[in-house]
């Protein structure tokens, strides 16, 4: 198979002893494509160094709202200098996250609406983190226009599926889906078009259900597409081949 693994932090400090052996895994289970989304801008050089360890690793440049402490206006002008000097395929990951207590909302916002807004500016699809606010970025993603991009693990329902993608947005599919307790996304996988989905790992993070607990890494790609075959009826390959054109459509890669 030929998989394409739409969202992994490889540049994560829990790929530090092993990052080399975690892409040649990746590459022997068919995962031949990767795109790396930045949290901070002081994570950016790492994450450049990072995707040039192998082909196939693709670098996107944003600003995380669960890092909210950590980002400085000044970040958004310096996103700009990075998109025109590096020609990143993407710009985030960015988004809302109204499920973590703490982070100010209209902070959040500023610094999403100023991501959009770059996306728009050069062109580039945006990779959108949307915990309990899929709602308000679909109104933010409205409001900026002409934009393109992913809801990274994708957290909503039928009705707010369908209008992003009507707006020209996929929406990403990962380790939770394998868990049995996630009913309601299950269902919604069996339904969707099959030219809006996105495989992705999320790693390190959102392990599946296989390694509940452990390390996540892009090698784990294929129980994902696995899960999404099965809970289609469809072939495994046929998964793996229409996300992976998705993913390259999508982010401009030949």
């Amino acid at each position: 198979m030929n998989l394409f693994d739409s969202h992994c932090h490889l540049d994560a400090d829990e790929f530090d002893n092993d990052r080399a052996q975690v892409i040649s895994r990746a590459q022997a289970a068919g995962v031949h494509a990767q795109v790396l989304p930045a949290v901070t801008a002081a994570s950016w050089p790492k994450l450049r160094e990072t995707a040039r360890m192998a082909e196939g690793l693709y670098p996107a440049y944003g600003l995380h709202p669960m890092f909210l402490d950590q980002h400085r206006p000044e970040h958004l002008d310096q996103l700009r200098e990075w998109i025109v000097r590096e020609k990143p395929c993407a710009v985030g990951e960015c988004g809302l996250d109204f499920y973590v207590d703490g982070l100010d909302a209209e902070q959040q916002q500023f610094y999403f609406d100023g991501q959009l807004r770059i996306a728009r500016e050069f062109d580039l699809p945006v990779i959108v983190h949307a915990r309990r606010a899929v709602d308000a970025v679909i109104a933010a993603i409205k409001q900026v226009g002409g934009l393109r991009g992913v809801i990274h693990s994708f957290p909503g329902s039928p009705e707010q599926a369908a209008q992003l993608h009507k707006l020209g947005f996929l929406v990403g599919l990962g380790g939770p889906l394998t868990y049995d307790r996630a009913q309601k996304l299950r269902r919604l996988v069996a339904q969707l078009p099959l030219e809006q989905l996105l495989l992705e790992t999320d790693a390190p993070d959102q392990p599946d259900a296989g390694i509940r607990g452990q390390r996540n890494e892009p090698a784990r790609l294929t129980v994902i597409a696995e899960t999404v075959a099965g809970l289609r009826g469809e072939a495994v390959e046929a998964i793996a081949e229409q996300t992976t054109e998705n993913a390259r459509r999508l982010f401009g890669l030949a």
